[in-house]
């Protein structure tokens, strides 16, 4: 298993698990399989380029398989830079349960701290994931509040916990 930083030249790779995981996961994202399918791939291009603030980090696989992705994005205020925020971790089903998401975030949190004056990484999850929810807190990140219908989806709503990890 392989975890890097993904660039310009991974873009098919990421739109298609991208657009798996919000198949599979749609209570999951703040976005949806409608919207991102008609992404161009140099939207997608665009979306992957990494720079000292952001980055999206993939995990390959056997026959160098894109199985897993999260991204890392720094707030740019002026007032909030010294935050960060993890988006769309997400890990192939078949993969699950072996530690993957895990290597993911340990190696999104060591890149992180190398971001000059960042101080805490925030995440959001949907209230019910307990399984996400156990994986965020062995890594230390704290429950601080909960955003009720947070998200709205074919008529129904899914609760976020808000979680911090101080670094």
């Amino acid at each position: 298993m392989t975890i890097r930083i993904l660039n310009e030249s991974d873009a098919r790779l990421y739109q298609e698990l991208r657009l798996s995981a919000l198949k599979i996961n749609t209570e999951a994202f703040g976005s949806t399989y409608e919207r991102e399918v008609k992404f161009t791939l140099e939207t997608v291009v665009e979306r992957l380029k990494p720079n000292d603030d952001k980055f999206v980090l993939g995990a390959f696989g056997n026959r160098n398989s894109l199985v897993g992705i999260v991204t890392f994005m720094r707030e740019s205020g002026l007032k909030t830079a010294h935050k960060g925020n993890v988006y769309g971790l997400f890990v192939k089903p078949e993969m699950r349960g072996q530690g993957l998401g895990k290597s993911l975030l340990l190696e999104l949190i060591r890149k992180a701290k190398d971001c000059i004056g960042l101080e805490q990484i925030n995440l959001t999850v949907v209230s019910h994931n307990e399984p996400a929810k156990n994986l965020y807190k062995s890594l230390g990140f704290q429950i601080y509040g909960v955003e009720k219908n947070a998200l709205k989806f074919n008529g129904e709503y899914f609760d976020e916990d808000l979680m911090v990890l101080k670094i």
